[in-house]
C-alpha cells in the first residue's frame, strides 16, 4: 500500500538522523516498526532491514569520508570479521530460526543493562588507562564475527551492538561511528545478497520487501547524511548519553514485546 511506502520513508529519515551520530544505522529501531506497524512477515523482515542499510548507508559514510573519519584500522578490522558472520547468520535465520521472539528477549537482556551502564558511566566516568580502551585483535575479531552473525540472523547491521560495547571500552564515538557504519554497510550488502540467493531455495517469505526497503532506505540516506553532519557539533558526553539511552530504550521495548 502507498501509505506503507511513505511511512517507511519517514521512519528511515527520522531514525537515521538520530542514530547516525553514534554509529548506528537505525535498522535495529526500524525492525519493530516493520514487524508491528507495517506488517512485514518474518523472516522477510530481516532482508528488508538489510536492504534499508544498503540504501541508507552511503549517506552517513560519504559525510564521514569527507571529514577523514574513515581513516584508520578499526573500520577495516570490523568489516573483515563481520562479513563471514553475516553470511552464516543469514543461513541460520532461514533454516533454523524463523521467529523473532527469542531475538527480542536476547536483545533486551543484552542492551537494557549495557545502555543503562553506559549512561551511568558517562555521568560518573571511571579512570581508565588509554591503552585498555581498544580490544586486542583476537577479541575484536571474535566480537565482530559474533555481531555479524547476529546481524545476519536478525537484519540489524550490528552497529547497535558494536557501538555500545566499544563505547563502554572508552573509545571515542568520533572513531566508533564511522567504523561501525562501514561494517554495517558492507555486511548488509553481503546479507541481502545471501537472502536473495536463499530465497530461491526456500518456500517461505525470504526475499525482501523491495519497495519498502528502498523507500525506508531513501529516508535513511538523507537522515544518515544529516546525522553524520551533526556529529562533530555534538559533545562526546551527549553522544555517549544518546547511545546509552537508545540502547536501553530498545532493550526495554523488546523486553515488553517479548513478555506480552
Amino acid at each position: 500500500m502507498e501509505w506503507t511506502i511513505w511511512a517507511g520513508f519517514a521512519a528511515g529519515l527520522l531514525i537515521s538522523t538520530v542514530t547516525a551520530p553514534v554509529g548506528v544505522s537505525g535498522a535495529v529501531f526500524l525492525l519493530p516498526v516493520q514487524l508491528s506497524l507495517l506488517g512485514v512477515p518474518s523472516p522477510a523482515v530481516t532482508p528488508t532491514n538489510l536492504l534499508f542499510n544498503v540504501v541508507a548507508g552511503p549517506g552517513a559514510l560519504w559525510r564521514y569520508r569527507r571529514n577523514g573519519a574513515l581513516r584508520g584500522s578499526l573500520a577495516r578490522r570490523l568489516v573483515a570479521w563481520t562479513l563471514p558472520g553475516v553470511i552464516a547468520g543469514a543461513t541460520i535465520r532461514v533454516f533454523a530460526l524463523p521467529g523473532p521472539d527469542v531475538f527480542r528477549l536476547l536483545v533486551a537482556a543484552f542492551l537494557l543493562p549495557l545502555g543503562t551502564w553506559l549512561c551511568l558511566r558517562t555521568l560518573r566516568p571511571a579512570r581508565t588507562r588509554p591503552e585498555a580502551a581498544v580490544p586486542s585483535a583476537p577479541a575484536l575479531a571474535a566480537l565482530a564475527l559474533t555481531v555479524g552473525m547476529v546481524g545476519g540472523i536478525y537484519g540489524i547491521g550490528g552497529g547497535s551492538l558494536l557501538g555500545p560495547i566499544l563505547a563502554a571500552r572508552g573509545i571515542p564515538l568520533a572513531r566508533i561511528a564511522p567504523a561501525t557504519l562501514a561494517a554495517t554497510f558492507t555486511t548488509s550488502i553481503a546479507g541481502a545478497a545471501t537472502y536473495t540467493v536463499l530465497g530461491l531455495a526456500s518456500p517461505g517469505p525470504v526475499a525482501p520487501d523491495w519497495w519498502l526497503g528502498l523507500a525506508s532506505g531513501a529516508g535513511g540516506l538523507i537522515g544518515g547524511y544529516l546525522g553524520a553532519r551533526l556529529q562533530p557539533r555534538l559533545p562526546e558526553t551527549a553522544l555517549r548519553l544518546l547511545l546509552g539511552t537508545l540502547a536501553a530504550a530498545l532493550g526495554a521495548l523488546y523486553a515488553v514485546q517479548s513478555l506480552s
